[in-house]
């Protein structure tokens, strides 16, 4: 599975760069702190394959990597998804490292 780092996603940000950015987590745990992204909570993602775009870069999330990193597999493994990749750390990472304000 590809992972990009916390550094590397804000990088992204900051360039404006056309990438797709999907929040697996619970409504609940987005309302409290989110980085922008799409939420599509981990129970939906097979009713939601199609809001996963094949043509650019999507970089899915969650609290600490897991429930991306599970989204991830059954998306690679089941509908031939390639350009998907894992934010390692998930959300925990990116308040570390880059906004100490987040409340994840």
């Amino acid at each position: 599975m590809k992972e990009i780092s916390v550094t590397e996603l804000k990088e992204l940000i900051d360039k404006g760069e056309n990438f797709q950015l999907i929040d697996v987590r619970e409504p609940g745990e987005f309302q409290a702190a989110n980085l922008g992204g799409e939420l599509i909570p981990l129970a939906t993602v097979p009713q939601n394959v199609a809001k996963f775009s094949k043509d650019k870069m999507v970089v899915v999330h969650c609290r600490s990597g897991k429930r991306s990193g599970d989204a991830i597999r059954f998306l690679e493994t089941n509908f031939g998804y390639t350009n998907l990749y894992n934010l390692k750390g998930g959300i925990l990472a990116y308040k570390a490292e880059i906004d100490p304000s987040l409340n994840p």
